[in-house]
């Protein structure tokens, strides 16, 4: 390797042999060698969990909604209804094992 603590020029880079023998530090992993295909890894977290997920995101637009174009009282404590129903199903499908 170049000494690094050293001004050098693209021209003395280029002189210097090339290393044949990777040490542990330069080694790439698969997906980072040029010309390789690995295929990413899937997106994590089960369907109850994504359901779970839905169900709270649509809760609190409808909730959000309702206060701006309103205030619709009824909607509001409804998504709030929604919003803690889909908390309780994040819960009960024990959704933070869904980490791997």
């Amino acid at each position: 390797m170049a000494d690094q603590l050293q001004p050098s020029t693209m021209g003395e880079a280029a002189a210097e042999p090339a290393v044949t023998e990777a040490s542990p530090d330069d080694r790439m992993l698969a997906h980072q060698l040029p010309g390789t295909f690995t295929p990413l890894p899937a997106f994590h977290g089960r369907a109850v969990s994504w359901i779970a997920v839905t169900i709270i995101v649509i809760a609190f637009v409808a909730g959000g909604l309702a206060l701006v174009f309103g205030p619709t009282w009824w909607l509001f404590w409804a998504s709030l209804a929604l919003a803690a129903v889909g908390g309780l199903l994040a819960v009960a499908s024990n959704i933070f094992e869904d980490w791997y």
